[in-house]
């Protein structure tokens, strides 16, 4: 269910969130999230059908960062934070096919994991300036604790390259989601390609 490479839309990027998403998905990813937590749910469920049937027909699994409605008037998969309400109400709102995933910061989370989230996003690994709101960064030890403590599989965010990969997969984590490694990347394609490559390889 979960693969190595997952990207999160930057709309502060130069290259437009379409062209992020489709680049990210032609190179291989997973998944995509659209974030964008200022833009209008109109916008967003906008993006989604234009995006919806290449995706689905590249078998990459499309998700909405902290929007329910549009996940349930989609038909997309949802991953939502520790502030973006309860995970047990988006999963009934979401019904039972669509994924819900959660970020995760500490272990003390993981133990309030409730049934119906499929995986956790744990970070930030390090600092990143995508998103200066984060909490402290917990490192390669405080990604192996967390993934120890979890109950569904643990995607990593924050500040990731394919550097750390080998770190990643030592910890135990399933996957890595990336933002700026893609977004900001002078070949989105090639740059998902490339992390892709990594992880088989490492």
């Amino acid at each position: 269910m979960i693969g190595a490479v997952y990207f999160v839309t930057d709309p502060t990027a130069d290259r437009p969130v379409i062209d992020q998403v489709m680049a990210a998905a032609r190179g291989g990813a997973w998944a995509v999230q659209i974030r964008d937590k200022s833009a209008p749910d109109a916008e967003i469920a906008s993006l989604v059908r234009k995006v919806q049937p290449d995706l689905s027909a590249l078998g990459v699994r499309l998700f909405v960062n902290d929007r329910i409605a549009v996940s349930a008037g989609t038909g997309t998969d949802l991953h939502i934070g520790q502030g973006d309400g309860d995970p047990e109400r988006s999963r009934a709102e979401i019904g039972s096919e669509a994924l819900l995933g959660l970020s995760v910061e500490t272990e003390a989370q993981c133990a309030a994991i409730p049934e119906g989230v499929d995986y956790i996003g744990a970070g930030p690994y390090r600092a990143t300036p995508t998103k200066p709101d984060a909490a402290a960064p917990i490192g390669a030890a405080g990604l192996a604790r967390i993934v120890a403590a979890s109950s569904v599989p643990v995607v990593a965010i924050g500040g990731l390259g394919a550097a750390d990969i080998p770190a990643l997969k030592r910890a135990g984590a399933a996957g890595l989601a990336v933002v700026s490694a893609i977004a900001r990347a002078t070949d989105a394609e090639a740059a998902t390609r490339h992390l892709v490559d990594a992880w088989r390889r490492a």
